[in-house]
């Protein structure tokens, strides 16, 4: 991959937390390559440091260590630069709710430089393209939470920024609001955007990422693309329900996913009859310990849970000193 073609290079970024010997050091040397054009998806469990790297690169936060450009320009010298080439969408919704939502979009653009005419043309594009014209008259205290989302990226594109940021962004919406955020993503991609995804939600990477880096412990424990990562651990996963904890606890350190409350544990293999046949020998010889099974593919629950030692994560991440609602960059 040229350099020309990176949306984002960062090398051996570091940053830490706290004081003396109280300091967490959230990001231990990464490395991140996104070429332009793609959706690339962060993962990691609460506390990864996804929000951290997120903020270094939007020129919100100063890395310790390392270095990193963004749409071609470091970060940390041409911080002006970088913030007009990026955008960033945060886990709130940080619209006006006293203003309509046309009213928030002609005041991002006027803040962008935009002229009165330039920016009501603008306002208007980008209700059009965001399926809010009916609703662009109306105060966006009004509107569903999946509409503020679309109203939130809505106003992040005004400057027509190479670079987006989208760190949660389907954080508390529910299904539908959530595939129709999935929908104006691959749409911004399509339109030739780089975006910079961290989700909670392991099949929303799945769904939009062209390629996806696991963090853990402040370091990249993966990188590739969904099926990549999925070979890494199987091709299928045999699922066993177990009679009794006893068999649970004794067949849990080789399960890629576990479930206590149901005595499930899931077990990686290629999905073929002989083979899941053959498992069920090795795990039950005496054929007491199994109830009944299941086979499915992998998924990257499974992945992460293989490369993290944890379940997926199922709520917003929350690095050190980084709770404060994100802006607009």
């Amino acid at each position: 991959m040229s350099p020309q073609r990176r949306a984002i290079s960062a090398i051996g970024l570091e940053k830490s937390y706290g004081r003396g010997d109280e300091r967490v050091k959230v990001l231990d040397g990464i490395d991140l390559t996104v070429e332009s054009g793609t959706v690339f998806s962060l993962l990691g469990p609460n506390g990864a440091g996804k929000t951290t790297a997120v903020r270094i690169l939007a020129t919100l936060a100063d890395a310790d260590g390392g270095t990193a450009r963004v749409a071609g320009y470091d970060v940390r010298t041409q911080r002006r630069q970088v913030r007009r080439a990026v955008s960033l969408t945060g886990q709130f919704a940080s619209v006006d709710e006293k203003q309509t939502g046309e009213e928030n979009l002609r005041m991002m653009a006027r803040l962008h430089g935009l002229s009165r005419a330039d920016a009501h043309r603008r306002a208007a594009d980008l209700l059009e393209r965001f399926g809010l014209t009916t609703a662009g008259r109306r105060l966006t205290r009004t509107y569903s939470g999946g509409m503020r989302r679309r109203l939130d990226l809505a106003a992040g594109l005004v400057g027509e920024p190479e670079v987006i940021f989208l760190d949660e962004p389907t954080t508390g919406l529910d299904l539908r609001s959530r595939q129709e955020l999935w929908q104006v993503v691959r749409e911004l991609s399509a339109g030739g955007s780089t975006v910079f995804l961290t989700t909670q939600y392991l099949e929303e990477a799945d769904q939009l990422a062209d390629r996806i880096a696991v963090l853990d412990g402040g370091r990249l424990v993966a990188e590739g693309t969904a099926p990549e990562l999925k070979s890494r651990v199987s091709g299928h996963r045999l699922d066993l329900v177990l009679a009794d904890a006893a068999a649970y606890e004794r067949l849990a350190p080789l399960a890629v996913r576990r479930s206590p409350d149901t005595l499930t544990l899931g077990l990686p293999t290629d999905g073929t009859a002989t083979r899941v046949r053959a498992l069920l020998d090795e795990v039950d010889p005496a054929r007491r310990d199994v109830v009944s099974f299941a086979v499915h593919s992998v998924t990257l629950d499974d992945v992460f849970m293989a490369l993290t030692g944890q379940g997926a994560a199922r709520t917003p991440d929350t690095d050190p000193l980084t709770t404060e609602e994100p802006t607009h960059v």
